[in-house]
C-alpha cells in the first residue's frame, strides 16, 4: 500500500534526503518549507525517485498554515501515515547577544512548528487509530552546549512536549505512535544560512554526519514508531550517557571547548544569506540541497546506527564509547 509521508522542512537538509528516501518506495510526498527554490527541486527529485511529490510553501510557526498543508496533502493524497516534524531555525551566539525577537522566533519555528504539525497530524490520524509522528530531534536535546542557547531550549521542550503527548496515546490505547530521532552533527545547509554572530564561521562540533545517515534513521522510526526514542551516531549515544554521569563535568569542559569547536579558522564574511525571517532560497535557482560545505569531514555511515538493531551489541559499543568519552574529559580536565 503507497504510504503518504509529510515532511516539514523538507527543501534541504535532514528533511530533503529523508523525502528522497520515501520517495525510493514509491510513496506519496508531501513537502513543505517556505523557499521556492528548495521546495521546487525537492519537488521534482521525489518525482524523478519513483515518489509523488505535493510542494506546500509553509511557516511551521504559523498553525493555520500548517493545518492549511495538512488539508492538502489529504485532499491529494488521502490520509496520512507518516508526519515528520523536521524544520528549524536557529541562532550562533551568546545568550544575551541574542535579540528577543530572534529569539521568539527561534522558539516558534524550531518548538512551536513541531507542536503545530503533531496538532495537525493528530487531528487526522487519531479517528482511524493510525499513523506515526516522528520528531527529528537532536543530541542537544539531553546536552546543551554554549552559542545555541535558543535552538537547545527548543529541543529540550520538543523532548518534553512529546513525552506528554506519548502518554496520552497510552492512556486512550490508541494506535498512533510518536517517536523521536536525536541527531548527531549533520552536514547540512544550515551552517551557510544560519544567523550567526561568531567571529568566524559556524560549523557543526565533529564528528560530522552526512544527512543521508539522519535520514535512514527517521525512515527506520517512521516504520517502527513503538519504540520512543533513536538516537544516530556514537556521539550522540555517548554524549547523552556522559551527561548522566557527569553533567558538572561537562559543564567546564564546553565552557572551554564549545566556543572553538563550533567555529572554522576562517572569519566571519557578513554577507551570506539568512533565513530566520526569510528563506534563503526565495527564487527557483537558490537549492542549497541536501549537503552543507563539510563533506570531505563527514561520514556517510553509522556504525552505532547500524548496532541500533541489535541491542545487545549496541549496549556493549554505548558502555565503550560512554566510558572513551568520560575518559576524554578527564584527562582534559587533568591538563
Amino acid at each position: 500500500m503507497t504510504q503518504t509521508v509529510v515532511v516539514t522542512g523538507a527543501s534541504a537538509g535532514i528533511g530533503r534526503a529523508t523525502a528522497r528516501l520515501f520517495a525510493r518506495r514509491g510513496a506519496n510526498v508531501v513537502l513543505l518549507a517556505r523557499g521556492k527554490g528548495g521546495l521546487d527541486a525537492a519537488a521534482a527529485e521525489v518525482e524523478e525517485r519513483g515518489g509523488r511529490a505535493l510542494a506546500v510553501p509553509t511557516d511551521v510557526a504559523d498553525h493555520a498554515q500548517v493545518e492549511a498543508a495538512a488539508a492538502a496533502a489529504e485532499e491529494a493524497f488521502g490520509p496520512i501515515d507518516v508526519w515528520v516534524n523536521n524544520a528549524f531555525t536557529s541562532v550562533f551566539a551568546p545568550f544575551m547577544e541574542i535579540e528577543p525577537e530572534e529569539y521568539r522566533r527561534v522558539t516558534e519555528v524550531s518548538y512551536l512548528g513541531f507542536v503545530h504539525g503533531t496538532r495537525a497530524a493528530l487531528k487526522r490520524m487519531t479517528p482511524r487509530d493510525a499513523g506515526a509522528i516522528v520528531q527529528v530531534s537532536s543530541a542537544l536535546a539531553e546536552r546543551s552546549i554554549p552559542l545555541q542557547s535558543a535552538y537547545c531550549g527548543a529541543k529540550h521542550a520538543i523532548n518534553g512536549f512529546t513525552s506528554s503527548v506519548r502518554t496520552e496515546l497510552l492512556h486512550q490505547r490508541s494506535h498512533v505512535h510518536v517517536t523521536v530521532v536525536e541527531m548527531p552533527a549533520v552536514n547540512t545547509p544550515q551552517f551557510s544560512w544560519v544567523l550567526s554572530r561568531l567571529p568566524r564561521r559556524p560549523q557543526p562540533v565533529p564528528p560530522i554526519y552526512q544527512p543521508e545517515v539522519a535520514a535512514r534513521s527517521v525512515v527506520q522510526a517512521a516504520d517502527h514508531p513503538r519504540r520512543r526514542q533513536y538516537q544516530v551516531g556514537a556521539s550522540t549515544t555517548a554524549t547523552v550517557l556522559a551527561n548522566k554521569l557527569a553533567p558538572a563535568l561537562l559543564d567546564r569542559y564546553l565552557a572551554r571547548t564549545g566556543y572553538a569547536s563550533q567555529q572554522t579558522d576562517e572569519a566571519a564574511s557578513g554577507n551570506g544569506p539568512e533565513n530566520l525571517w526569510q528563506p534563503a532560497d526565495r527564487a527557483e535557482w537558490d537549492d542549497y540541497g541536501a549537503h552543507g560545505e563539510f563533506d570531505t569531514r563527514s561520514h556517510a555511515h553509522s556504525v552505532q546506527t547500524g548496532l541500533a538493531r541489535h541491542p545487545a551489541l549496541l549496549s556493549a559499543a554505548v558502555t565503550g564509547a560512554a566510558a572513551a568519552g568520560l575518559g576524554a574529559v578527564l584527562r582534559h580536565r587533568r591538563r
